[in-house]
């Protein structure tokens, strides 16, 4: 498994990036995609804790994916302003995932806006994300199928991709959007279909947007206690039935069958997850 660096560039065309990386589906970072935001300048820890510390936030641990009573739920509550001390004085792995703080403060919409580098977009589906440094984000695709934007501020974060048709190869788990594969720690022994395949790393600074194309895998790390916010649009009908369908067997069958059965259908998944794999590893080999 070997990763290349993904392009960082300024001045892309809206018709060089669906040439080169929206129909390809590669990843790309921009240096400049949203340098006329005025959340570049404005959104920073100080800025948030003054004017929104007095929030109630709900935070996610590492064991967000853990089979059982807990499986994909948020661990805790805390204040935003609380929060937002703990993430800037030591490592923490609570992560602020999938709150919809646009909705309690939406004059934040005003600080940034859509580009025009593509159409399509969900104008009222943005989030941002906060986590402590050492934080990881698990290897998944986005469940919608988007085509995500993803903006850092402030600090830095680590991300790394993998083409689209990577989930077998990923072991992903049947009826999610999620690998098994640690790729901080990769175990090629237990995981061998691995070795066969190749990504895509970068370290996201403060003003960068990376595109990570739709369906593609992507891990991320804080490497400190920071935040970033996404953007998202669709392209094309195909992308968006997919993520539908994605939706509804997460919510019904997936997290149905978590909630009758537990911890034996979170192992059924590893076996099937494995036994996909031995598909692609045999015709690697035959």
């Amino acid at each position: 498994m070997k990763f290349q660096p993904i392009p960082k560039r300024s001045g892309v065309t809206p018709q060089e990036f669906q040439e080169a990386f929206l129909e390809p589906r590669k990843p790309l970072v921009f240096t400049d995609l949203v340098k006329e935001w005025p959340a570049t300048e404005k959104w920073t820890f100080d800025w948030f804790k003054k004017n929104y510390g007095h929030l109630e936030i709900p935070l996610c641990g590492n064991d967000f994916h853990n089979s059982g009573k807990g499986y994909m739920s948020f661990t805790r509550h805390m204040k935003f302003g609380e929060y937002l001390d703990l993430i800037q004085s030591q490592p923490t792995d609570l992560r602020m995932f999938a709150y919809d703080l646009f909705k309690v403060a939406p004059e934040l919409r005003k600080d940034f806006s859509m580009p025009d580098i593509m159409d399509g977009w969900h104008h009222n589906y943005s989030y941002m994300f906060f986590g402590g440094e050492g934080s990881k984000v698990n290897l998944h695709y986005d469940i919608d199928c988007g085509e995500t934007f993803l903006t850092q501020f402030v600090t830095r974060k680590r991300v790394v991709i993998f083409p689209h048709n990577s989930g077998r190869y990923l072991y992903q788990e049947p009826f999610t959007v999620k690998s098994l594969v640690d790729i901080d720690q990769p175990d090629f022994i237990t995981y061998p279909a691995l070795q066969y395949l190749d990504g895509y790393e970068t370290i996201l600074e403060h003003g960068e947007t990376i595109y990570i194309p739709s369906q593609n895998w992507h891990y991320i790390e804080y490497i400190e206690g920071g935040f970033g916010m996404n953007i998202r649009a669709h392209n094309g009908l195909a992308n968006q039935l997919k993520g539908l369908t994605n939706i509804a067997r997460h919510f019904m069958l997936d997290k149905g069958m978590n909630k009758l059965l537990g911890e034996k259908w979170s192992e059924w998944k590893k076996v099937r997850a494995f036994e996909r794999a031995e598909q692609v590893l045999h015709k690697q080999v035959a």
